[in-house]
């Protein structure tokens, strides 16, 4: 006679197993991915509140509220004329770097694609450095156009150099490092033969936030708003883009289309962030990494949280080069690439940088 202990239960859980901890864990998850946004946007306005707070002029929580309401305070103008453009910008160009990152790796499929390590950035940087040196532009609405055409020709170049629709990785990271040094040999001597565009643009090549004004922050918002919204509308197609183009034309994308759309995007966010700031590198290589470990692979949710989770990393950085150069300050491209090094090196020695 069998035991009944002995008989398969139909209908519950395997003998001396506890559904407890899946159903925890499945809940945890869902709750992270509901509160994810707003946590996240908690965290982006906490840094928005530390860059307006800190500044090589110590003042109180008191004293900068004051700046920010009151006319009347001594404390106006330091924080309407220098801190609140300055963390406007951040803002701006973290949100273009971050969601620029998200897409050239998904268009790619290349988890190394980085505005900075193709080349974009280069391109930008060569065209703004040509239109100051050679042709005399030295404002903002003068030399965005330039740096917009820089970047469109730069990201078309690495494409076509990469192996187009046959493209690798390591073929497109190859064409963006070889590109980027030459871009970048070119920028550094026509600033080592014009001394007046080295006195100009030596800090903007470094990448930094430090001349932001409010018209600055005025003018690259047009562009800066058009690519994001762009990127956003890509979410849906680039997810099926990822399927393959068959895959994706059955679900009605035309990948033709969308790929020129994503670099359109790129050029925008890219070219509108490096003419506003100068050339800064690694915040789109390492937030859609840190991202996708939260959200996997799904671009409507990974671009959007790309958007809120790269100005933090823009602005903290920031904040710490105020801090770490005191009296002085630390650029935030120096202190971008600080961080991002060791991160690129620690990823690409993974082993995993041939799939996405």
């Amino acid at each position: 006679m069998v035991s009944p202990r002995a008989l398969p239960q139909i209908g519950g859980d395997p003998p001396g197993t506890d559904p407890e901890p899946n159903g925890r864990a499945s809940v945890a998850r869902t709750a992270l991915r509901a509160s994810g946004p707003l946590l996240a946007v908690l965290v982006l306005l906490a840094v928005l509140a530390l860059s307006i707070g800190v500044g090589a002029k110590a003042l109180s929580p008191a004293q900068v509220w004051h700046g920010l309401v009151d006319r009347d305070s001594p404390d106006y103008a330091v924080v309407h004329a220098m801190r609140l453009p300055r963390t406007l910008l951040g803002l701006l160009a973290g949100a273009a770097l971050g969601l620029a990152g998200g897409l050239m790796q998904a268009l790619t499929r290349n988890p190394l694609a980085d505005p900075g390590l193709l080349g974009i950035n280069a391109g930008a940087s060569a065209a703004v450095v040509t239109a100051t040196s050679l042709l005399g532009v030295a404002t903002f609405d003068g030399y965005v156009w330039f740096a917009l055409a820089g970047s469109a020709a730069v990201a078309v170049l690495v494409y076509a150099v990469g192996g187009g629709g046959a493209a690798t990785p390591a073929r497109l990271a190859l064409a963006g490092s070889a590109l980027n040094a030459a871009l970048y040999s070119y920028v550094s001597a026509v600033m080592l033969l014009d001394t007046d565009s080295l006195d100009k643009m030596r800090f903007w090549t470094v990448g930094s936030l430090a001349d932001a004004r409010s018209g600055t922050v005025v003018k690259v918002l047009p562009f800066i708003a058009a690519g994001l919204l762009l990127a956003l509308a890509l979410a849906r197609p680039l997810n099926a883009l990822a399927l393959g183009d068959d895959a994706a034309r059955a679900l009605g994308a035309r990948p033709e289309l969308v790929r020129g759309a994503a670099i359109l995007a790129v050029t925008l966010l890219c070219g509108a962030a490096t003419a506003a700031c100068g050339p800064i590198v690694f915040v789109g290589l390492m937030v859609p990494h840190l991202v996708r470990a939260l959200t996997g692979p799904d671009l409507r949710r990974l671009l959007l949280y790309c958007a809120l989770l790269a100005p933090v990393l823009l602005l903290g950085s920031d904040v710490l080069g105020r801090v770490l150069g005191r009296p002085g300050e630390l650029q935030v491209g120096v202190v971008t690439a600080v961080l991002g090094g060791p991160f690129f090196l620690y990823f690409a020695r993974r082993g995993k940088v041939a799939r996405i």
